[in-house]
Formats: C-alpha cells, sequence, structure tokens
C-alpha cells in the first residue's frame, strides 16, 4: 500500500499542519518523526492496514513515518540485544518523536506479537537517553468481532509505564475485515476516528518534543544522579 495515497474525500478536508507555528522558537520545526508499530503477521493483516491508513493521514500532514515489520523479532529473553531484529526496532524507537501503537484484540488482550515489540524496547538508557521518555504515543486496535477498547486499555497502561506521552484521542475497529475493501479502509465514522488520531498525534508531538526535557524532568532521578556523583567523589 503507497502510503501517501489518501482518499479524496479526506485530502479536501485535511490540511498540512503548519509546524512553525506550533513548535518553540529553539525548535527548527522539522517534520514530526512517527514509528508505526503493529502486532500482527499474518499476510492480510488489519493491524498493519489500519497503521498504514495512519501513515497516510501522517505523511499528508506533513510527518516523515516509518514501519517495523515484526517478522522475525524474537521473544524477549529468547536472544541477546545485538540480534539483528532488536537493533532494528531500537534504533527506530531511537529515531523517532512519536509512536502509533496498532494491535489486534486475542482472547479480550493485545497480542503477544505486540507485547514483544513493547518488550524489547528498553526503558533504561542507552547513550544517556532514555529511548520512549517524552515522546508521544497514539493507540489503535482492531477487533474480528463486536467493539472493545480492552486492548487499547492495555496499552496505554504500557504506555505510561513507557513514560510515554499517551494522547487521550484512541481508534477502534469493530469487525475489521469488513471495514476495508480492495486493501483500503472504506469511508466511515471509524476511519474519521483514525484521521482525528493522527491529527492529535502530529499535534502533540510538535507541541510537546522541545518541551521534553523540562516535562520529564523528575526529582527522585536528579536525587539518583547527586547520589552517584558523591559517590564518585568519595572514592
Amino acid at each position: 500500500m503507497d502510503t501517501t495515497d489518501l482518499p479524496n474525500i479526506v485530502s479536501d478536508a485535511l490540511q498540512p499542519l503548519d509546524f512553525a507555528s506550533l513548535a518553540l522558537h529553539a525548535d527548527d520545526a522539522h517534520a514530526p518523526r512517527i514509528l508505526l508499530l503493529y502486532g500482527s503477521l499474518r499476510d492480510v493483516s488489519y493491524s498493519r492496514r489500519c497503521a498504514e491508513e495512519g501513515a497516510c493521514v501522517l505523511n499528508a500532514l506533513g510527518c516523515e513515518t516509518r514501519f517495523f515489520d515484526p517478522s522475525g523479532l524474537p521473544l524477549h529473553g529468547d536472544a541477546g540485544e545485538s540480534h539483528p531484529k532488536v537493533v532494528e526496532l531500537r534504533d527506530l524507537v531511537m529515531w523517532c518523536e512519536g509512536m502509533v501503537w496498532s494491535s489486534p484484540e486475542l482472547h479480550g488482550a493485545m497480542t503477544g506479537v505486540m507485547k514483544t515489540i513493547i518488550d524489547w524496547i528498553p526503558l533504561s538508557p542507552i547513550g544517556g537517553i532514555r529511548p520512549t521518555q517524552g515522546k508521544t504515543l497514539a493507540l489503535m486496535q482492531v477487533s474480528g468481532g463486536s467493539q472493545s477498547f480492552n486492548t487499547v486499555n492495555q496499552m496505554r497502561i504500557l504506555g505510561r509505564w513507557m513514560r510515554l506521552i499517551t494522547i487521550p484521542n484512541q481508534s477502534s475497529v469493530p469487525m475489521a475485515w469488513k471495514q476495508f475493501e480492495d486493501g483500503r479502509m472504506k469511508p466511515s465514522s471509524l476511519y474519521n476516528r483514525i484521521v482525528d488520531v493522527m491529527e492529535e498525534l502530529a499535534r502533540f508531538t510538535v507541541m510537546t518534543r522541545g518541551r521534553s526535557a523540562m516535562l520529564t524532568d523528575r526529582y527522585s532521578e536528579r536525587v539518583e544522579t547527586l547520589e552517584d556523583v558523591h559517590k564518585r567523589v568519595s572514592s
């Protein structure tokens, strides 16, 4: 699927965001960097297709988007951090300023694939930088049956745990197999919600990325830093 191709009905109503007006004066107003993750390995994956629809919207807004293909990613603990898929995932997380998590609902929860991806994203600093802290997150789920919010609620808890700024809006697509035709999502209120979520994510990303250090400055971490300094001095 070409993630730059928007349906005509959307392209007439959606306008690229003026990043310069949203960004801090010290911000160069570059295109927000958004990583899209999906929790399915199926050839016909509706969580991936919804993420691709989201990428179309993000690109139309002026964002830069990248995907991570989870195929070949080992279970957490079943390989080392040097595994090529783990390195690829972590490099993408370091690159991005915001993320989209899109997962099917399986047995009332996110898939094991989605949880494995998240498990490989570290909380501890890499090169002095926490990979997720202060970055934005949008949540999407697809279901084979009636609408549910179990998976987005689960991922919202994980997003908070990963110190991500999880936006208020979210998308839940019931009977996802009915919502697509010829590989594209049909016009509907469900599609409009995806557009809303992506637009909100782009705005939150630009408005918070220049303030991330201030928003995530924590007393407890400053105490730990001072204690480490005192230990080095005393030794």
